[in-house]
């Protein structure tokens, strides 16, 4: 099977459309070597390079008016090591397909986000996350890396190598697609296990003040706060030692089809076309979804499906301004007269390593704003921006945000040794597109 190449100067949109792009050729390479052929091409014919995933990303990160490289035949399980605990798999496997495939090894990863449609490097290079006490982020999970850099040559590296490979994984398991197209990604694993999950509604005020409580008490706490209401539903994952008992499929229909995506939709239409009618839709969802408590392995409960298709900003602020950081939020909201119909998520991670990581550094807490695709977001975001960046909050990188180069310098320590690095992997700035140059700086 070879690469196919196109050049039918197609427009590329991201999953939320708000973001457009019209490449002047895409390449589908089916092996390493092809796609290392097509950057070398792409070099010599002076034309830019990006790697997009499923397009999941709601910023410009993969957007691109060169060479798109599409890796869906880079896919599926190179090797398990069952003496390390490792799998190794081709950057353009779907997590969905990723997780399949380890349940039916008796493996899974320790965490994960809320949905699975991303691909394995599309979702790492973004510093995508699930919530945890202990366990941090996708990318805090990767033990080694292999990616193609701007001279058509392969690396790899892991946190075992020399001083330079342990730079280059310091940065690039959360690499923005600055430093290379990442290949092949190497996750540590472990024996499936059963979590608990137990959802139930509570007052936010109850939520803000025992906080540091519920985060201490349970391996994976998060929970959303519906705007103009003082309701939230909490989520609590924990080991089990079982028995399995899944959701029934009537009741997984009613609550994770009909209500979650299914009425939501109709509530969104419907708050979309007259926003007035949006704090009394708020107070209905709030008190739609009943407690419950089920077991399962761990992508089963981690991840359920978003057919609701919205835009979405978040920013991990230090766990400890968490509650402070939610009340101005909220004070925002009473006297705004903006009408938000999406709940507001709130979840953590533990500090990681990683040059880039949202959680570099210090234990975090993310706070994600959502609008349903379509409606005017501007106004809300850049409302919310203001008070998350006045905690020194760091935005997800496929997340909707206008920062830039002179901000992140400020919010992470080690934002010269990403750049720095990229300045010996990329000096000619191949891998560049105009997300990368407000981020990062040219």
């Amino acid at each position: 099977m070879s690469s196919t190449a196109s050049g039918t100067n197609a427009t590329w949109r991201n999953w939320g459309g708000n973001v457009a792009a019209r490449p002047a050729r895409e390449v589908t390479p089916a092996s390493v070597d092809e796609l290392a052929e097509a950057v070398r091409r792409a070099a010599e014919d002076g034309l830019k390079v990006k790697a997009v995933g499923t397009g999941h990303s709601f910023t410009s990160i993969a957007a691109t008016d060169g060479v798109l490289i599409r890796p869906q035949l880079l896919t599926g399980i190179r090797n398990i090591d069952r003496d390390n605990m490792t799998v190794t798999v081709e950057a353009g496997t779907p997590l969905k397909r990723l997780n399949l495939a380890l349940a039916r090894e008796g493996l899974s990863l320790t965490n994960m986000g809320d949905i699975m449609e991303q691909t394995v490097s599309g979702a790492t290079s973004t510093g995508t996350h699930g919530t945890g006490r202990e366990s941090a982020s996708i990318a805090a999970q990767i033990k080694g890396l292999e990616l193609v850099t701007a001279d058509g040559s392969v690396l790899s590296c892991s946190e075992k190598g020399t001083e330079e490979e342990r730079a280059l994984f310091a940065a690039a398991r959360i690499g923005l697609g600055a430093l290379g197209i990442v290949t092949a990604i190497t996750f540590a694993v472990e024996p499936i296990f059963l979590l608990t999950a137990r959802e139930e509604p509570m007052p936010l005020d109850k939520v803000l003040a025992d906080f540091d409580g519920l985060w201490a008490e349970n391996e994976h706490f998060e929970f959303y706060w519906f705007p103009h209401t003082g309701s939230t539903n909490t989520k609590r994952n924990n080991r089990s030692a079982g028995p399995r008992q899944p959701v029934s499929q009537v009741s997984s229909w009613i609550e994770d089809e009909f209500l979650s995506n299914g009425v939501f939709q109709v509530a969104q239409w419907v708050g979309r076309a007259v926003p007035a009618t949006i704090p009394a839709i708020a107070q209905v969802s709030s008190k739609a979804l009943s407690p419950r408590t089920y077991t399962d392995i761990p992508y089963k409960v981690f991840t359920s499906p978003r057919r609701v298709r919205f835009v979405e900003m978040e920013y991990a602020v230090p766990r400890e301004a968490v509650t402070e950081t939610l009340r101005e939020l909220k004070a925002m909201l009473d006297r705004s007269g903006l009408r938000v119909s999406f709940p507001v998520e709130v979840r953590t991670a533990p500090a990681d390593d990683i040059t880039l990581s949202t959680a570099s550094g210090r234990d975090s807490a993310y706070i994600a704003v959502h609008m349903v695709k379509g409606t005017p977001y501007q106004g809300y975001f850049t409302a919310a921006e203001r008070i998350f960046t006045a905690h020194e909050g760091r935005p997800h990188w496929g997340k909707v945000h206008t920062r830039d180069a002179e901000y992140f310098a400020g919010v992470y320590p080690r934002f010269g040794e990403f750049t720095a690095l990229r300045d010996r992997l990329d000096p000619d700035r191949l891998f560049q597109n105009d997300y990368l140059r407000r981020v990062l700086g040219s």
